[in-house]
C-alpha cells in the first residue's frame, strides 16, 4: 500500500471517528436536555437554538438516525482500520522476533484492539460524558449535522424506527416522539431532596418546597385539628361567653353547637362582637351570630381542602368522617402551618411539638408519623394510626397512665422493612384518655441486642 493511500486511510478514519463522536453527542445531548429548556432558548436564541428545538420535537426520529449514524461511521471505522493498522503493524512485529506465521494473526488481533478502543474512548465516552456535562452547547454544535443526517437517511431511518415502534406495540407500549418533561410530584419531592443533599438547595428553602410538593397528598383527617382539642361553645351562650373564651383561649373562631360537635349549627369569630352593642351582649344568644360552616370528609385531599377553605369568608371548615361525626376542624392556619412550619401569634401557648430531651426527644402526641420522623430520625411501619399517640396506644393495647413505656420497632429509612433499631417510648403527660406527650429514646445497640 502505498504512503499516499495509507494516510488517506489514517485521515478516513479520523474523521469517521469523528462522525460517530458528533452522532454520540447529538443523542445525550437531546436526551438530556428539559423541554422547558429547549424552547427558552429557541425563543432567545439563534438558528442553531431553533435547529436544537427541531431536533428534539422528533427526538424519538433523531435518536434513530443517531444510531443509523453511529453504526454506518463505526462498520465504516473498523472496515478502514483494521487493514491499514494490521499492515502498520507487521513490520514491527516481524522485527521482534515472532514467527513468521503468527505475525499476521498477532498484527490483526493488536489492529482491531487499537481500533475499537480509539473508537470507543474518541467517538463515543469522551462525546458521551461531554453532552451529560454540557448539554445545551453540546446540542447547539450536533444539532445541524445530526438534522442534516436525518433528513439525508429518512427513508432508511423511518424503515428501522417503524420497525422499532411496531414491536413496541405488539409489546403493548405506545411510542412516544418526545421525552417525558412532566414530574409527579414524588419526583419532584426525591429532585429537592436530592439538592438539598448536594448543597444545590438551602436546607430552609428545600423544606418549604418539599412541604409545599407532598401538601396535595395530605387529607383533611392529616391536616384538621382533631375533635378532642376543639374548643366549642353552646348555642344559647351569650356574646360575653364568646368574648370570655376568646380571653382565655385566645382562639378567633367557635363552632356553636346544640349538645356536641356533630350538632355544631354554625361558627362565630370574635369580630362578630362588634356588630352587638354593649348593652346586649349579655342577653345576645350565639346562635342569631352564627354563620353556616363547610363540611369536608376527612379524606379529602389538601388541594381541596384549600380551596373550600378559601371560599368561605370564616376561612375554616368541620372535617366529616366517614360514619358522619365530626371529626375535627380545619382552619387557613392549619393549611399555612402545613407548608411553612408552626405558626404562632402573641395569644398561643409557646410550648413546641419537638423539644430535645437528653437522649431523646419529648413530641406531642398529636404530631403526626412522618413529622415525628423528619424531627428525630423515628420511622413507624405502617397501621392503623396516623399520631405518635396513637401507635404508643395500639402497642400498648390500653389506655396508659403517665410513666408507662413500650418498645417501638423502627422501618429503615426507605421505609422497605423492619431496621434492627428500636425506640423507647414514655408517656409523659395525658389528658382525658388521649396521649398528650411522649418521650421517646432510640436504645443503644446492646439494649436491642439483648431484647
Amino acid at each position: 500500500m502505498s504512503v499516499t493511500l495509507t494516510l488517506l486511510s489514517l485521515l478516513a478514519i479520523v474523521l469517521l471517528t469523528a462522525g460517530t463522536a458528533v452522532f454520540v453527542a447529538a443523542e445525550f445531548s437531546l436526551t438530556a436536555l428539559e423541554r422547558s429548556t429547549v424552547e427558552a432558548n429557541a425563543r432567545s436564541g439563534d438558528r442553531r437554538d431553533q435547529l436544537v428545538r427541531r431536533a428534539h420535537r422528533t427526538l424519538s426520529f433523531q435518536l434513530s438516525g443517531a444510531q443509523v449514524g453511529i453504526s454506518i461511521t463505526t462498520l465504516a471505522t473498523g472496515f478502514l482500520a483494521e487493514p491499514v493498522l494490521a499492515r502498520l503493524l507487521h513490520p514491527a512485529l516481524a522485527a521482534i522476533g515472532l514467527p513468521t506465521q503468527l505475525v499476521t494473526g498477532v498484527a490483526l488481533a493488536l489492529a482491531i484492539v487499537i481500533a475499537t478502543s480509539l473508537s470507543m474512548v474518541y467517538g463515543e465516552l469522551v462525546p458521551k460524558n461531554l453532552a451529560i456535562a454540557r448539554p445545551v452547547p453540546t446540542a447547539r454544535f450536533a444539532a445541524a449535522p445530526q438534522v442534516l443526517f436525518s433528513t439525508l437517511f429518512t427513508p432508511l431511518i423511518r424503515l428501522t424506527n417503524g420497525t422499532a415502534n411496531w414491536i413496541l406495540r405488539r409489546m403493548g407500549i405506545e411510542p412516544a416522539e418526545e421525552l417525558r418533561s412532566a414530574r409527579s410530584a414524588q419526583e419532584l419531592v426525591s429532585l429537592v431532596r436530592n439538592s438539598a443533599r448536594s448543597g444545590s438547595l438551602d436546607p430552609v428553602t428545600a423544606q418549604l418546597v418539599d412541604r409545599s410538593l407532598q401538601f396535595g397528598d395530605r387529607t383533611a383527617e392529616e391536616l384538621m385539628t382533631p375533635r378532642s382539642k376543639i374548643e366549642a361553645l353552646d348555642a344559647d351562650d351569650t356574646v360575653d361567653d364568646l368574648i370570655a373564651a376568646a380571653i382565655r383561649t385566645g382562639f378567633s373562631r367557635f363552632p356553636i353547637i346544640r349538645g356536641d360537635l356533630d350538632e355544631t349549627i354554625g361558627m362565630v369569630h370574635v369580630k362578630q362582637v362588634f356588630e352587638v352593642p354593649r348593652e346586649k351582649r349579655a342577653t345576645t344568644p350565639l346562635a342569631r351570630l352564627a354563620r353556616p360552616i363547610a363540611r369536608v370528609p376527612s379524606t379529602l385531599d389538601g388541594d381541596a381542602v384549600m380551596t373550600q377553605i378559601r371560599a368561605n369568608g370564616l376561612q375554616s371548615a368541620l372535617v366529616v368522617d366517614e360514619y358522619g361525626g365530626t371529626a375535627g376542624m380545619v382552619t387557613v392556619e392549619d393549611l399555612i402551618e402545613e407548608i411553612v412550619g408552626d405558626v404562632r401569634d402573641e395569644h398561643d401557648v409557646l410550648l413546641p411539638d419537638v423539644v430535645r430531651c437528653g437522649r431523646g426527644w419529648r413530641v406531642s402526641g398529636l404530631l403526626r408519623i412522618d413529622e415525628v420522623a423528619a424531627a428525630t430520625g423515628f420511622r413507624a411501619p405502617e397501621g392503623d394510626y396516623e399520631t405518635i399517640g396513637g401507635l404508643v396506644l395500639e402497642e400498648l393495647g390500653h389506655i396508659p397512665q403517665a410513666g408507662e413505656s413500650v418498645v417501638l420497632r423502627a422501618m429503615d429509612p426507605n421505609g422497605t422493612g423492619p431496621d434492627s433499631t428500636r425506640w423507647l417510648a414514655t408517656v409523659v403527660q395525658m389528658e382525658g384518655r388521649r396521649i398528650d406527650v411522649v418521650e421517646i429514646t432510640q436504645l443503644p445497640e446492646e439494649v436491642r441486642t439483648d431484647g
